[in-house]
């Protein structure tokens, strides 16, 4: 039987935008409200469109889980790939030329259950830690409270997760769909009972979008928790990055 594979494309604006519509779906994230801009909108079915100022690509990962019909699903960002090998960015370069194809995809997934970016390492800070430098730690604080209520099973994992001093990030993924669900139905109730927890009233919307990620490491303890070892690719964005801006923003 053919596999059907789905990957989506997280994004805010017009951009871009993979050849491949088959396995490639670009989703509008936070459309609720907004002007559409050609793609499919994440408000629509059974949706938390809204919730997109606080959860950010997760809303459009949420409606894909419960509007998309497939046997493997991912996400990636209209400037965040996975690709078969490493690669620079290159105004030049042809984005459908490197980013991840559906034979190489179907090789990947042969190995393993998840594919998952290659991790991003802090060396001198944990995830904790370097959370808290750059955020509010109170938000991780929150969430093992609310784990520790909701499914204390998975305390432990979260524990060990915090001190590690690396983990896959961004929400980016491909894993089987039954995985996925077992993985939202897992997340989107912590997530849901800080969100109703926490006033949020006084926070910048940067401050605000603290649930995507959180997230991010919540995907890390998951993993940890059911003992899944991922398959790390390469990643790449599709914008030069400007790295002097980075140094600033992380020091």
């Amino acid at each position: 039987m053919t596999k059907n594979y789905k990957i989506i494309v997280a994004t805010h604006k017009q951009f871009t935008m993979p050849a491949d519509t088959d396995l490639y779906l670009p989703i509008h994230v936070g459309s609720e409200g907004k002007e559409k801009l050609g793609y499919q909108c994440d408000n629509e079915g059974d949706n938390i469109s809204s919730l997109n100022p606080y959860y950010c690509e997760l809303t459009g990962l949420y409606w894909a889980w419960k509007n998309l019909e497939c046997d493997y699903l991912g996400l990636v960002h209209y400037r965040r790939y996975f690709t078969a090998k490493r690669h620079s960015y290159s105004e030049t370069i042809d984005m459908n030329d490197i980013i991840l194809s559906k034979s190489e995809l179907q090789d990947l997934l042969a190995e393993s259950d998840v594919i998952v970016p290659k991790k991003r390492k802090y060396y001198i800070e944990t995830l904790y830690s370097h959370y808290a430098h750059t955020h509010d730690a109170n938000h991780l604080d929150v969430t093992r409270q609310i784990v520790s209520e909701l499914r204390p099973d998975y305390i432990d994992a979260f524990d060990q997760v915090m001190k590690q001093r690396s983990g896959y990030m961004f929400n980016m993924f491909i894993m089987k769909k039954e995985l996925a669900d077992d993985y939202f139905t897992w997340l989107f109730p912590i997530l849901d009972s800080m969100y109703e927890c926490m006033d949020l009233s006084d926070l910048t919307p940067f401050e605000a979008r603290l649930f995507g990620r959180v997230s991010e490491l919540l995907f890390n303890v998951w993993l940890v928790k059911n003992n899944l070892i991922p398959r790390e690719v390469p990643f790449m964005y599709m914008e030069k990055v400007d790295l002097l801006k980075k140094i600033n923003s992380f020091l």
